[in-house]
């Protein structure tokens, strides 16, 4: 019963404020949506401020740039079929899916023009931050809701060192912002027991990116960017709940925990071909094994609540590549695909956060409709696969498949330069 009250209680809301980097949102623009975040070496637009900062140095040193992006995340309901293990009961059938979401997310980029060899930039984005909902008995107990945002302003800089190459980095100010709601009734000792939770919390918190580019020739762009760990303080208050029905909470109050946003590095390189088809590849390494363990922290000490939890994730890879195709003077065509890697191991899998390996499709295009004003749209769809869990494989107590889900991401977005 501990264990499984720990389990239950507590990840959830950790699991929460990882949701963003879980479901991470590396596509903040039209042409990174495109291409499916295929857009590290060669990167043109405002966005450059955000993907790569050492490129603002390649572009027109007299103009400057801004542009801005709305993004609708769709969320299809995961499908669960399968049962769930408690302790003292056995197994108990559990298939459920959760609610559908719709989120919209916007996203701002700017680049002034140069000051000698320097040149500045800032990106407003939404990295990650979604939302999951489960109305079935048993998953809530785990998963009532969690909401999560998650906003981060990111000034930047370059330095030209000469026509190939160029040095970048930036700023991260990221804002935290969640909601963890539970409620459900288990048996204790043949007892009905009610255990509930409803916990926010925000903060502030702080990181930095690195960039290098480097250009042997017209047709070739090389870079390589790192975004550092940025440990989410999130604090906040908690009301729990756990005792008979209709019992006061046990505990109302403050709320801390620590959890990684993890570093990132790419690795990229582009090739032109006949000055119109752009190839790019980017190899993509998250660093989510930081994330080691969960301990949360409450103002008084609450036994089995607030004991560490083992979470044991792994560092991960995704592999992507975009194609951009400059059909005429006006109009530019993109693709890419991307397999992206789960960074959870089956043992620790929960309801909050039912990840899995995916395959990731897009396109779109830009339109040039003056000298200085352009227009865009994108798709992206991220295709996951199923993902099953034996009698004895998770420590949750989860038994069976998890299956669609997914996201289905549309943006559209302008630029303009002056």
């Amino acid at each position: 019963m501990k264990q499984w009250m720990r389990g239950g209680a507590l990840s959830l809301a950790a699991a929460t404020v990882l949701n963003a980097a879980g479901y991470k949102l590396p596509e903040q623009s039209v042409n990174s949506m495109a291409l499916g975040a295929a857009y590290v070496a060669h990167t043109w637009s405002a966005d450059t401020a955000y993907y790569n900062p050492a490129n603002m140095a390649f572009l027109d040193p007299g103009k400057q740039y801004v542009e801005g992006a709305l993004t609708l995340v769709h969320l299809p309901a995961i499908e669960f079929e399968g049962g769930q293990y408690f302790p003292g009961v056995g197994l108990v059938p559990a298939s459920a899916d959760t609610k559908v979401e719709n989120i919209p997310v916007g996203h701002l980029h700017y680049v002034s023009p140069a000051f000698g060899n320097w040149r500045f930039g800032i990106s407003v984005t939404a990295p990650g931050g979604l939302s999951k909902r489960w109305e079935d008995p048993i998953q809530k107990l785990f998963a009532q809701e969690f909401t999560l945002k998650i906003i981060e302003a990111n000034p930047s800089f370059s330095f030209r060192i000469n026509d190939q190459l160029s040095i970048g980095g930036g700023i991260r100010m990221v804002y935290t912002d969640g909601t963890v709601k539970s409620d459900g009734i288990v048996l204790q000792n043949g007892q009905p027991v009610r255990l509930a939770r409803d916990m926010t919390g925000d903060s502030i918190d702080w990181g930095y990116n690195l960039a290098l580019s480097f250009r042997p020739s017209k047709d070739w762009n090389f870079a390589v960017t790192y975004r550092s760990n940025v440990d989410l303080t999130v604090k906040g208050s908690a009301t729990l709940y756990a005792g008979p029905i209709g019992f006061p909470p046990i505990y109302s109050g403050g709320a801390s925990v620590t959890v990684p946003l993890p570093a990132t590095l790419a690795l990229a390189a582009a090739k032109t071909f006949d000055d119109r088809l752009t190839v790019e590849l980017v190899y993509e390494r998250t660093f989510w094994s930081k994330y080691k363990n969960l301990d949360f922290n409450y103002d008084v000490p609450l036994p089995v609540f607030d004991d560490p939890i083992d979470k044991s994730w792994k560092d991960s890879n995704t592999y992507r590549i975009g194609l951009t195709y400059l059909y005429s003077d006006r109009l530019t065509l993109m693709a890419g695909y991307a397999y992206d890697e789960t960074p959870i191991p089956s043992r620790t899998l929960g309801y909050e956060l039912p990840d899995s390996d995916a395959h990731i499709f897009s396109a779109g295009f830009r339109y040039k409709q003056t000298e200085n004003l352009e227009w865009g749209a994108a798709m992206l769809y991220d295709h996951k696969k199923k993902r099953s869990l034996a009698v004895g494989e998770n420590e949750n107590g989860i038994v069976g498949t998890f299956s669609k889900g997914g996201a289905l991401l549309t943006t559209v977005g302008f630029q303009y330069k002056f």
